[in-house]
């Protein structure tokens, strides 16, 4: 049974290490817990439904609590602490296209508004109930999730969008094919979803991001259905697939999906290296980006975050054990910064990568672990997320954001963000847990991916407050650095204001024009992506 206030499976729950309580006491003070609103007296506030009747929309009070949030920090503090007063009218479930295109024509007949739902993980606000005189109806397609065909000749496979990571894995798998893309949301999130967003999967390094694997697909919108046929390649004008992706649901619904799949790989394994300080850590990496070869990933954790991540892990004496083995090789725990590298392939590829690549990191001061820590990572990659019900639990909050840019700007845009956001809750006389890691490296740059923990508020307005102090200092540091604002999480109402920055003026015009065309009576998930 899934969380209806939090991340996941109501059955999983993470322990916080005493390490990790004792790092977070130290740094934050006691975490200040707060008492979570009854679903009962949540239930209660939600209003009438102002849709009129149809068979294929319910407008039970549970059902639209469910899907009036994602899991973005508001989220969060809106259905924990009780805020949430913004529910859509009711849901619909359409169990075949035709069925979705009969609820797109009855909403146009009633001037009603669409918000197209995946699987309810956007971090961003892409599921914000909007404040509209119009009636809301989101559009679940959790029941559009077939595998309607797979190609091995051509290595494609079509599913509808509503599919899960877990699922399409699954169907692929039993054909010998692999998608490759594990976002850490891939139990959850959907298909359409990561199209939506831009998605980036943990090992696109190998597989690629989710651009690449789009192939094509059906899209319909309220001036009708924008068909986009899996060609190879096509010089035939501009790429149509290119509008829907990052779309978010501001042109239509996405029904149909091609995707272009990998066959299983023969190897698939994850190697721990650790390197004394920042600078031979980002050395290595930049080297490693710069030689095309196709490793499946790097993750490359600062000072800060290695030091978290080995207080979180539990396991009190083999991390005492790693620290002394690393300070015999003359790595200081303070200033250790530990990298997970993937190769992905056959025996001979994973052979001759981790050869070439093991030979370039030598020269930086680095020390393998071997595949230990790797191992631990791919078994809890899709675990971590639990870890916000138990900090909150205790009273605390997180948050990530992430963006990406040049090589020439990565140390100093990192530092720029962490000290901002570390000094945002100065108002409140409040400190905050900060670090970061690389999460994508490229031949021009990277991805920068930071994490901030800080302490919950006597109230949900004042919690609300703070976390707008945090994402306000790192988005303004992202845009001064001239970072994109979002590497793979997409825009929706969180980030939208800093979107002009990036597309400049002529740009958003293009993009407003774009979603004028097709959907001319802002019918489609309005004030997300632009206003």
């Amino acid at each position: 049974m899934r969380r209806w206030n939090g991340w996941g499976d109501e059955a999983v729950y993470l322990k916080l290490p005493e390490t990790g309580r004792e790092l977070l006491h130290g740094l934050l003070g006691q975490g200040k817990i707060q008492p979570d609103i009854a679903l009962e007296k949540l239930i209660d506030q939600v209003s009438d439904s102002r849709l009129p009747r149809h068979p294929l929309i319910c407008t039970e009070p549970k059902i639209r609590i469910d899907h009036a949030h994602g899991q973005s920090l508001p989220d969060w503090i809106g259905m924990r602490g009780g805020t949430l007063d913004r529910f859509p009218d009711g849901v619909a479930r359409p169990e075949s296209v035709q069925q979705a295109q009969e609820l797109l024509i009855f909403c146009q007949k009633n001037n009603i508004v669409v918000i197209p739902y995946g699987g309810g993980t956007s971090v961003v606000g892409h599921l914000q109930v909007p404040q509209e005189d119009r009636p809301v109806l989101t559009l679940s397609l959790a029941a559009l999730n077939r595998l309607i065909e797979i190609t091995p000749s051509s290595r494609l496979a079509t599913f509808e969008s509503g599919a899960l990571g877990s699922d399409i894995e699954t169907r692929l798998r039993q054909h010998g094919f692999t998608l490759g893309h594990y976002p850490q949301s891939f139990e959850y999130s959907s298909l359409g979803g990561w199209i939506a967003t831009r998605s980036s999967g943990q090992q696109s390094s190998y597989y690629g991001r989710i651009e690449q694997l789009f192939a094509g697909g059906e899209l319909i919108t309220p001036v009708g259905t924008l068909n986009l046929s899996p060609l190879p390649a096509s010089a035939a004008g501009p790429d149509l697939r290119h509008i829907v992706l990052g779309s978010e649901g501001r042109l239509g619904v996405l029904t149909r999906v091609a995707v272009r799949i990998s066959p299983i790989p023969e190897r698939d394994e994850v190697h721990g290296v650790f390197f004394p300080a920042w600078q031979d850590a980002e050395s290595a990496v930049q080297a490693l980006a710069g030689t095309g070869m196709r490793y499946s990933m790097i993750r490359l954790s600062n000072p800060a975050e290695t030091r978290t991540s080995l207080a979180l892990a539990g396991q009190a004496k083999k991390i005492t054990l790693l620290k002394r083995f690393l300070r015999l090789r003359g790595i200081p725990p303070s200033g250790a910064c530990m990298c997970l590298i993937g190769f992905t392939g056959s025996q001979r590829q994973v052979r001759a990568i981790k050869w070439e690549s093991l030979s370039i990191i030598r020269k930086h001061k680095w020390v393998s672990t071997g595949k230990a820590l790797g191992d631990v990572w791919k078994k809890n990659r899709f675990r971590a997320p639990y870890l916000r019900n138990t900090l909150w639990d205790m009273g605390y909050a997180v948050d990530t954001l992430e963006t990406a840019v040049l090589w020439d700007r990565v140390t100093d845009t990192m530092a720029a963000i962490e000290k901002a956001i570390g000094e945002s809750l100065a108002a409140w006389n409040e400190t905050a847990h900060v670090f970061s890691h690389l999460s994508h490296v490229y031949a021009t740059g990277s991805s920068i991916y930071t994490t901030v923990v800080f302490r919950l508020a006597n109230s949900p307005q004042e919690t609300l407050d703070r976390w707008q102090a945090v994402k306000r200092a790192g988005s303004q540091a992202i845009v001064q650095a001239g970072g994109t604002i979002s590497h793979q999480h997409g825009v929706g109402v969180d980030h939208r204001s800093y979107l002009a920055n990036e597309k400049g003026t002529v740009g958003m015009m293009a993009l407003k024009q774009l979603c004028v065309h097709l959907d001319p009576d802002n019918r489609m998930n309005p004030t997300k992506l632009v206003e």
